[in-house]
């Protein structure tokens, strides 16, 4: 449309939780051998490499696990809220019909808490020089401590779903993202660590326009 510098279905939003539609679960296969081994520091985020082979089947596709980063603070908020960090899970697969990357990107918000070990045992492999990275043995590092938390209620199960677009340039819109509805901690030291080194890099919140966002 004339005027617009992109699309009408940009990321990230502010989810209305009010508003969510609620769906039947998702169906979601993960195929994940949880090996975490390298860490970037791009000086705009901190970033951690998967090995290959790790992929996530969704929406008729499978997606394979690429990397993960922070944003601080959160990009995404929930009833207008914006949390200290959002850590966002990439994974892209070839939609060779249309010629693009198509992703899935799975977002985790999180607040000022406990110390949390999944960061706590990447942190001493950040790199102090911008655009280094640091190779990490098999093991050290695994994204399952990070998941597999407990969740106190109900209400801190499933995921919003919406349709988007990277919030980084050239802002694709080809993402399927999913939030999940816990919300994570992290100790002050550890957000502020990770702060320190890539600053503030959050994308301000677009419009939803007509788009549905999906709860399960």
């Amino acid at each position: 449309m004339p005027g617009l510098e992109h699309g009408l279905i940009q990321s990230p939003i502010n989810i209305l939780t009010k508003s969510v539609e609620q769906v039947d679960s998702r169906t979601i296969t993960v195929r994940y051998k949880d090996e975490v081994n390298a860490v970037a520091n791009l000086g705009h985020t901190i970033q951690l490499h998967f090995a290959e082979g790790s992929t996530i089947s969704a929406h008729g596709k499978t997606f394979q696990f690429k990397q993960m980063h922070f944003h601080t603070p959160s990009e995404h908020q929930l009833d207008g809220m914006t949390y200290p960090m959002e850590m966002h899970i990439v994974n892209a697969a070839e939609d060779k019909e249309n010629g693009r990357i198509e992703y899935l990107v799975a977002s985790i918000l999180f607040k000022m808490g406990e110390e949390n070990k999944f960061i706590s045992d990447f942190r001493e492999f950040i790199p102090e020089e911008t655009h280094s990275i640091q190779n990490i043995q098999s093991g050290r590092v695994r994204l399952s401590d990070l998941l597999m938390v407990a969740r106190k209620n109900k209400s801190e199960e499933g995921l919003y779903f919406y349709k988007g677009s990277l919030t980084t340039p050239p802002y694709t819109e080809s993402v399927n993202w999913y939030i999940d509805k816990h919300i994570y901690e992290a100790s002050p030291e550890q957000i502020h660590t990770i702060k320190k080194i890539e600053g503030h890099n959050a994308r301000k919140v677009q419009k939803i326009h007509d788009r549905i966002i999906e709860g399960s």
